[in-house]
């Protein structure tokens, strides 16, 4: 089989100026499903649609170890995470995050506690002029989040948490102020979770004392006992990132919630079943907005050897992407995918290597744990959003696909009546994006 070569072009520019639009541009202007270009001054070859999915979460084919650039880990993941690992140190790693975020029991006591700040929240916001929603619903995200996962939190530190915890998503992919606020937030958050897994170890060894068995306790108390592959403890640093790693993935559900409340403004048709509490509509709504709204652009791994795809070569340890936004929006998959339809998922379960928001794979591989809880989430908060009276003012809803990760420009801002006011008039319905 004739094998292509990389070509000697560098997209670093191209991808920083175009954003989620860029790998699905290359492909359709290369007319090929897996392309070859250079990000950063290394070949990188783009995998494209579900059998690349199988292919690329296969470890024999793509590792993880050392493929994430340095400016993401020190912001969106941390050091040591998990999502760095391969191997038996990732399966160790990721039942524990198995075990804590998945399951009907755990999804369902996060689920009611954002339901019960949510509708705290939303009676504060009728006393409020106006609220920002991506920012109000961030903090709602953060106070449920930390109470589930038994993070101690502060009212007067609920707001610089929030922040921080958003800050370290918004500016994983950028140069600038946004990095440089991201790294600021994760060491200060790094560091206060530090001082909560070293609290946590004490307290346990106290209780082993007493009553010779470690006790059973918080989200967090478990990530600081949890033992790796070869049964050692994790270091105070890495506890930290993972414990982090529970309540900063959470609180980013802001995206898909602000991206939910956008739909319904659009297309507010899709209200009147979502208010009726139809679970199975609110389910496909809730992978609809996944699938039409751009979050991840594309997911990077390294070859771990030299491999051959679709007639082109990788050449060993040289980056792998997999196009993430353009598989959600490709035809083929997803007939009219530009069109915002949750009647796609009516029926049906979206294919596990078809609809791959938070990536692809196997959930005990390198898919992402808090898919369910993703997903549980936004089918709660948007049934909650069909169901409240608020006004939208005129704005800019834009959602530049530049800005990754992106979303509306205003972050979506909502006016709410005070209970029994006349129902507020509906404005800006005109389609922004």
């Amino acid at each position: 089989m004739n094998q292509r070569t990389a070509p000697v072009v560098e997209s670093t520019v191209s991808f920083l100026t175009h954003g989620y639009a860029w790998l699905p541009d290359l492909r359709r202007h290369l007319g090929e499903n897996t392309v070859q270009t250079r990000l950063a001054g290394r070949t990188a070859t783009a995998l494209h649609g579900p059998d690349a999915v199988r292919f690329f979460y296969d470890e024999r084919h793509v590792v993880r170890r050392s493929a994430l650039p340095a400016p993401v880990v020190d912001t969106l993941f941390g050091r040591g995470a998990v999502q760095a690992l391969d191997g038996p140190e990732h399966r160790a790693r990721k039942a524990l995050f198995l075990t804590l975020l998945t399951g009907e029991a755990p999804v369902a006591s996060l689920v009611e506690r954002v339901g019960t700040e949510w509708d705290a929240a939303s009676r504060a916001w009728a006393q409020q002029p106006a609220v920002e929603l991506f920012r109000a619903t961030s903090v709602v995200l953060t106070r449920a989040v930390c109470g589930w996962a038994g993070v101690p939190l502060p009212a007067e530190e609920t707001v610089q948490t929030a922040d921080d915890m958003v800050a370290m998503v918004d500016g994983f992919a950028t140069a600038g102020p946004r990095h440089w606020h991201a790294r600021r937030a994760r060491i200060r958050q790094e560091k206060r979770f530090e001082e909560l897994i070293r609290a946590e170890r004490e307290a346990a060894e106290r209780a082993a004392g007493r009553n010779g068995a470690g006790p059973q306790g918080s989200l967090v108390r478990a990530v600081a006992l949890h033992r790796g592959a070869y049964g050692e403890l994790l270091d105070e640093h890495t506890a930290a990132v993972e414990a982090l790693n529970i309540v900063r993935p959470a609180t980013a559900v802001a995206w898909y919630v602000v991206f939910a409340a956008h739909a319904l403004h659009r297309w507010p048709q899709h209200r009147a079943p979502l208010r009726a509490r139809d679970a199975a509509y609110a389910e496909a709504f809730a992978h609809e907005v996944r699938r039409f709204y751009p979050f991840v652009p594309f997911i990077v791994g390294l070859a771990a050897r030299e491999l051959h795809w679709e007639g082109v070569t990788v050449p060993e340890h040289s980056l792998v992407l997999l196009d993430v936004y353009g598989q959600n929006h490709d035809p083929a998959l997803w007939p009219h995918p530009y069109a915002f339809d949750p009647a796609r998922f009516l029926g049906r379960q979206p294919g596990r290597d078809e609809l791959i928001p938070q990536g692809g794979g196997d959930p005990h591989g390198h898919r992402c744990p808090g898919e369910d809880v993703t997903v549980a989430l936004l089918r709660s908060v948007s049934t909650r959003l069909a169901g409240m009276d608020y006004d939208v003012p005129r704005q800019d809803l834009a959602i530049p696909l530049r800005h990754v990760p992106t979303r509306p420009r205003s972050g979506l801002v909502v006016s709410v009546p005070p209970p029994h006011a006349a129902p507020p008039r509906a404005r800006n319905r005109r389609p922004d994006w």
